[in-house]
C-alpha cells in the first residue's frame, strides 16, 4: 500500500488529470444544458494538456536555454509545451465557434437545453413528414 501511494504522489500531475478529465466526463454525460456541457468539455481539454506538460517534465531539469554552461545538463523537453500552447489557442477558438452556435440556437428554440432542442426537431420533422404524405 505504501508503494501505490508513493507511485500516486510522485505522479500526482498525472492523478490530477486523471480526476480532472473524470469530472469533465461527467459533466458532459449527465447535464441537459449545453452551455454546461461545453465547460465539461473544456475542462477535459484542460486534463488533456496537463497530461502532455507533465510528459515533458523532467525532474530537476534544466529551463531549455542553451547558455554554454556544463554539458551534462539535462533539460526539460519543450516540444510538448509549444504543441499545447498551439492545443490551447485551438481550444479557445473551438469555444468561441461553440458559444457563438449555442446562441444561435437559444435564437432558434429558445431554450439551451440539448434535450428540449431534440423533442422540437422531431415535431417538426414529423410534421413536414405528416404534410407531405
Amino acid at each position: 500500500m505504501k508503494t501505490l501511494l508513493g507511485k500516486l504522489v510522485i505522479n500526482y500531475p498525472y492523478l490530477f488529470a486523471v480526476v480532472l478529465f473524470i469530472i469533465g466526463t461527467i459533466i458532459v454525460l449527465t447535464r441537459d444544458n449545453l452551455f454546461k456541457k461545453l465547460i465539461g468539455i473544456n475542462i477535459m481539454e484542460s486534463a488533456i494538456f496537463i497530461v502532455f506538460i507533465a510528459a515533458g517534465n523532467i525532474r530537476g531539469g534544466a529551463v531549455p536555454i542553451l547558455d554554454g554552461g556544463r554539458a551534462d545538463t539535462v533539460y526539460i523537453n519543450p516540444l510538448p509545451s509549444a504543441l499545447m500552447l498551439t492545443g490551447i489557442v485551438v481550444s479557445v477558438s473551438v469555444t468561441a465557434f461553440a458559444l457563438a452556435l449555442i446562441i444561435r440556437l437559444y435564437k432558434s428554440y429558445g431554450t439551451t437545453s440539448a434535450r428540449r432542442i431534440a423533442e422540437m426537431r422531431n415535431e417538426v420533422l414529423k410534421h413536414d413528414s405528416s404534410h407531405q404524405s
